[in-house]
């Protein structure tokens, strides 16, 4: 079944059933080590990982997500994500999570809590939290700034409420599916919740980055330890069985169809390998992934240049999966503004990803 543009971005806020879980893959992966490898490059920009093929014929994933590629025809990757702002970590977060950069002091409310103050004002709220966020809120990402997961502007009563990420009552069989890592136990978690009602669940992969083995691998000990070892060894087949159990499982439920679920980092890493095998910050391009919601599955968005440093074609902001996960919650985000000074501007400037549904 698919939507039309006006359906998603402007008549959704009658799809009162839906929900979106966001994947935050807090320190930004290595595209070229997970959903954008470049097999015929050179070794400097390659890395040290083979590409394998997945279940969509021509599309190649790193040899670090086997579990996905066999997966790939059921979800969309997104091969150019982009920005031209500042390469913190914290810039990226807020255009993932809210759409736009904090101006003028202003700080623009984070995907869920638009949701929950919409939604209230229609009376669709539900007794349960309709905004969580997973093993949060970010700290410690680098510099001392917004990271785009508080209610901004629109205060502190649509604020996300922070959960953590105990599970309980599962079977054996279950867990299993998500594996023994904490990012298994996250994203099962989300599952609960959005199982018991909660209609926006963002899960912080990280908490935080310092000094710790992250998707932040600059391979330099005082910021960002991880090499691209680290992915082959823990990260990737961590987040490989754990993403995977978590489409499972919600297709075993029959909870796909009405949840999407989207992965990303906060930017992508530098084409070249670096001298301790790690790459470095990068905002040109880089991949993430988009499921459930009854998509096109095994659709690619955007296409790299030879060395996934630049897009070659339809260039993706941020914020338009911000855009994305609001629509697709039932709220129309067009008309909503925001004051600054004399002026208002557009809180999402963008429109979500309608082609995914084409």
């Amino acid at each position: 079944v698919g939507l039309s543009q006006a359906a998603l971005a402007r008549g959704a806020a009658a799809f009162t059933h839906r929900n979106a879980i966001l994947v935050l893959m807090t320190g930004g992966p290595s595209q070229l080590e997970t959903f954008d490898p470049k097999p015929d490059a050179p070794s400097s920009i390659r890395g040290p990982f083979s590409s394998i093929e997945t279940a969509v014929p021509g599309l190649r994933f790193s040899a670090t997500l086997p579990m996905l590629a066999q997966r790939a025809d059921r979800f969309a990757v997104i091969r150019t994500l982009s920005h031209d702002a500042a390469p913190i970590h914290e810039v990226g977060q807020q255009l993932l999570q809210t759409g736009r950069l904090s101006t003028s002091g202003l700080q623009f409310p984070h995907w869920g809590s638009t949701v929950s103050r919409q939604l209230a004002s229609l009376g669709r709220l539900r007794s349960v939290p309709i905004n969580c966020i997973v093993n949060g809120p970010l700290h410690e990402t680098g510099v001392k700034s917004y990271r785009g997961q508080g209610a901004g502007l629109w205060g502190t009563d649509w604020e996300p409420e922070a959960v953590s990420a105990e599970v309980a009552d599962e079977p054996e069989s279950v867990q299993r599916m998500y594996g023994s890592s904490e990012f298994g136990r996250l994203l099962l978690r989300s599952r609960q919740l959005v199982e018991q009602g909660t209609r926006c669940v963002t899960v912080n992969l990280f908490d935080s980055l310092h000094q710790r083995v992250t998707w932040d691998c600059h391979g330099d000990k005082h910021c960002g330890p991880a090499t691209l070892m680290n992915y082959q060894d823990r990260l990737c087949p961590e987040f490989d069985r754990a993403l995977s159990g978590l489409l499972d499982d919600l297709a075993q439920r029959g909870m796909l169809d009405d949840t999407l679920v989207v992965a990303a980092g906060e930017f992508g890493r530098t084409p070249k390998v670096n001298e301790n095998l790690g790459r470095d910050h990068w905002t040109g391009c880089w991949s993430g992934l988009i499921a459930g919601g009854k998509l096109t599955g095994g659709a690619v968005i955007g296409t790299s240049d030879s060395t996934a440093s630049e897009p070659l074609d339809r260039p993706v902001s941020p914020g338009e999966l911000a855009a994305t996960l609001i629509a697709w919650c039932g709220v129309d985000a067009v008309p909503l503004r925001a004051s600054v000074g004399n002026s208002t501007l557009p809180l999402i400037p963008h429109s979500p990803l309608t082609e995914l549904w084409g």
